[in-house]
């Protein structure tokens, strides 16, 4: 997949292009045939976007009337051959659809006009980059559909505003009405990314809610936008001194509020970014070498204190694996790493640890309940690789692979590993595709 150079490096800085939450659609309005191309091309180069396309406001409100419960966003130009305002702009408005806007020029009336609206952003084409700040905003939009963002308020009428805000933006809204229902909210969620809290609440008040949030995130693992109505000079000080990472009066615009917030989602994905390029493999998404003996090394200490589960460890090796480079080349042994990878992501539960060991070997960590047969358990997912259906160039890859597993513990992690390796040696001497005990 190809993408202009600055908006790769801008993607890359947000992390997986996988499509995670099926196709979206985006309405594309725009009189200029060159920029609608240019548009169409780099935004049907993100997976899973698919593009209507409209040159005048009468073909957009055409699109509407067919497609416009199924639309994610819309990017808009203010000047089209049968409109010369903001008239697309309220059509689509109109759909509670956001709305991205992307024009030659706008003046401070316009702007101010236009930001009223369900405008999100506002782009000008004769920015550098333009056509690439627009795809990278979707893509950001995007994420934002398992980002969850916590407002608390103890004004219905201000949370409410402010979820309709973030509604736009498409985040995963959770509120609270006090400091301790969004305590325990987080403690439900401890996914959330952004908490934005007021300061006057009953019970407790956002100052004591950001030190008891403090206690147990740091600024770089959740991040607090405190808000606050008070002509206190010193307020926000005292709420960035007590862990808030903004400050932000209720009287903003939502111009400088958009700002505000994807500024500190985006820095909490950033982190979270940095530590899984240290922990997880860059080609397959699993976690590394380095990584799974750390993991490892603790459930291996706490299987041998006992208790009701088994740890069982499995090495999986993917057969004739040189064989496809050799006659597919390394980028179809790539496509059939990250294969594997995505089958046993599949069919294993969420609690089995995968990592891929090196090369074409990965090692699945499984706690089971002792009643359990592991023997079965990685059956199954053998069966599942053989099964899968990867092409290339139009001709099918055949994937299939050899299993070696043990449930003894032993004196430590790397012997349950070496174990499992013999068991691999010995299912591939035995023909490959199979499972063998160690």
């Amino acid at each position: 997949m190809f993408f202009p150079s600055s908006l790769g490096s801008k993607l890359a800085r947000l992390g997986t292009l996988a499509p995670e939450s099926g196709e979206i659609t985006v309405l594309l309005v725009e009189d200029s045939r060159t920029v609608r191309v240019r548009l169409r091309e780099t935004l049907v180069n993100l997976p899973g976007v698919r593009v209507l396309e409209a040159g005048t406001l009468a073909e957009a409100r055409a699109l509407l009337d067919q497609d416009a419960a199924g639309l994610f966003c819309a990017v808009l130009d203010l000047t089209l051959p049968d409109a010369s305002g903001s008239e697309v702009v309220d059509l689509v408005s109109s759909y509670e659809v956001p709305i991205i806007v992307l024009t030659g020029t706008l003046n401070p009336e316009v702007r101010r006009a236009v930001l009223e609206k369900r405008v999100i952003d506002y782009i000008i084409k004769s920015n550098t980059g333009a056509i690439e700040d627009v795809a990278y905003l979707i893509v950001r939009l995007r994420q934002n559909l398992r980002t969850k963002v916590l407002v608390v308020d103890d004004s219905a009428t201000f949370r409410t505003h402010l979820s309709g805000l973030l509604t736009q933006y498409h985040f995963l809204i959770l509120t609270a009405a006090n400091g301790q229902e969004a305590l325990a909210q987080i403690a439900t969620h401890p996914d959330i990314v952004l908490v934005l809290t007021d300061y006057h609440m009953p019970e407790m008040d956002g100052l004591e809610l950001i030190r008891e949030i403090r206690r147990r995130y740091r600024r770089e693992d959740m991040a607090i936008i405190a808000l606050s109505d008070a002509d206190q000079p010193d307020l926000s000080a005292a709420m960035l001194k007590a862990g808030a990472n903004d400050f932000l009066s209720k009287r903003f615009q939502s111009e400088e509020f958009y700002c505000r917030v994807t500024q500190n989602t985006n820095m909490i994905g950033y982190v979270r970014q940095l530590r899984d390029m240290a922990t997880r493999d860059y080609l397959t998404g699993l976690y590394n070498r380095r990584h799974l003996f750390e993991l490892g090394n603790t459930l291996h200490a706490s299987a041998r204190a006992g208790g009701e589960l088994q740890l069982a460890l499995a090495m999986i090796d993917a057969d004739h694996f040189k064989r496809i480079n050799d006659q597919f080349g390394h980028d179809a042994g790539d496509a059939a790493l990250k294969m594997l990878a995505a089958t046993m992501q599949r069919t294993l539960p969420d609690s089995d640890i995968l990592a891929r060991f090196g090369g074409e070997e990965f090692v699945c960590l499984s706690l089971l309940p002792r009643c359990e047969d592991a023997a079965a358990h990685f059956e199954a997912l053998r069966a599942a690789v053989k099964a899968s259906d990867l092409r290339w160039q139009g001709e099918r890859i055949p994937l299939s692979a050899s299993i070696g597993y043990t449930t003894a513990l032993g004196e430590s992690l790397a012997a349950m590993i070496a174990r499992a390796d013999e068991a691999v040696y010995r299912a591939k001497e035995g023909g490959r595709n199979r499972v063998v005990e160690g």
